[in-house]
């Protein structure tokens, strides 16, 4: 038994948001079909180099544990199959532009008269209200508008964005959790409800201790690089063969440390004592760490912090990354056979349940893989579906 078997999820969305979201719920065992146009129209299938044979490595970020069907929505029967379909549906995610899905009577209020109970996500970059919420939303804009871009990056480089789009991943892991929750408020209201999640709130969201700092203090917050802006030393330094990043989270921390490059008096300093103190002569303090982090190699420190139990630890590229032995351990790599490449190399998953653990099914699909499996599932006829797929309606 899996965790969501059974749940049935109509997966209306494309690139990385909505189809990171809908992977998550496929992964704990919904039943997730994977609609677009004809041919597909997930621009992701195209993102790319790199590519695997025919699959663009974006495309098979997000799209495992997933059927396929297309369907042409601009056309009115094929909007029909969609009702169709609805109707016994738990989930209804999309990500079209704002007013798409009213334009095509697709809208909650439109298809909850179809079923009650229907959760129905809509995924935007502005929300589905508000002054911009007609605007298209994309990933690196949000970041920059959502105050991201102001504090990643150092005084000397200027706003950069996170080397991911964090904007995107944060909303499809929001609308998981209130997919999750308005499932569960189901069970006892029997109805369902319109989910209205946004990029930039999702993005607004993440700044987290850093927003609170500037509502607390009125002081807009600078960009401080691989630092800490309420913690010292919290950052990366420079070894005799590298770096590497030491997190001291706490004044013992501290004066372990201390202890450890043989300079116990810089813990009895009053200027070093607290952690408010380090933060208050931060650039003092780390000028003498610094100093003695050149001495050795980062695998030499590394060995040492850790002992010691300072937290500290490598800065992994992407092959020391997936060559990890905890990783591995972790099932964070995992290779799954694929009908046109003969298998892909996956990111595992990080939920890992005793009792209901995480399955790889299916592999990421092509387009409208499953289509005759599904609509012969929904009671359509060989004959309706020769004749659909020949008009261009699936």
């Amino acid at each position: 038994m899996r965790a969501l078997e059974g749940l049935i999820v109509i997966d209306l969305t494309r690139v990385l948001a909505g189809p990171y979201c809908t992977m998550l719920l496929g992964d704990l065992g919904a039943d997730v079909i994977k609609i677009e146009g004809p041919g597909g129209s997930d621009e992701t299938r195209t993102w790319g180099p790199p590519f695997k044979g025919d699959q663009s490595a974006y495309y098979l970020t997000a799209n495992r544990n997933k059927r396929a069907l297309t369907l042409n929505l601009k056309d009115p029967e094929a909007r029909d199959i969609l009702r169709e379909m609805v109707r016994t549906a738990d989930v209804l995610i999309q990500n079209f532009k704002t007013g798409s899905m009213e334009k095509w009577g697709l809208s909650y209020e439109d298809l909850s008269q179809l079923n009650p109970g229907l959760v129905y996500c809509s995924i935007s970059g502005f929300g589905q209200y508000g002054p911009y919420s007609e605007l298209p939303g994309y990933d690196y804009i949000v970041q920059a508008m959502g105050g991201m871009m102001s504090i990643t990056g150092s005084e000397q480089s200027g706003p950069m964005k996170v080397g991911v789009a964090i904007a995107d991943l944060a909303t499809g892991m929001y609308c998981t959790i209130a997919i999750l929750a308005a499932l569960r408020e189901r069970e006892s209201s029997g109805k369902g409800q319109h989910l209205d999640i946004s990029l930039l709130d999702s993005q607004i969201s993440l700044l987290a201790n850093v927003a609170s700092n500037y509502l607390v203090s009125g002081q807009i917050p600078k960009r401080y690089g691989n630092e800490h802006p309420n913690i010292v030393p919290y950052q990366t330094f420079a070894t005799r063969d590298g770096e590497m990043v030491v997190t001291v989270g706490n004044d013992r921390q501290f004066q372990k440390l201390c202890q450890l490059i043989g300079l116990p008096q810089l813990a009895e300093n009053p200027d070093f004592q607290t952690n408010s103190a380090r933060v208050a002569n931060r650039e003092r303090l780390i000028e003498i760490l610094q100093a003695e982090f050149n001495r050795q190699t980062s695998q030499e420190w590394l060995k040492q912090l850790t002992s010691a139990g300072i937290p500290a630890g490598p800065i992994n590229n992407m092959q020391d990354l997936f060559n990890d032995p905890h990783v591995t351990a972790r099932d964070m790599k995992v290779e799954i056979p694929h009908p046109t490449v003969g298998s892909v190399t996956l990111v595992g998953s990080p939920l890992k349940l005793s009792r209901t653990p995480v399955e790889i099914r299916r592999h990421p699909p092509l387009p409208g893989e499953h289509a005759d499996e599904i609509l012969r599932e929904y009671g359509f006829t060989e004959e309706q579906i020769r004749d659909w797929r020949a008009r261009g309606i699936i």
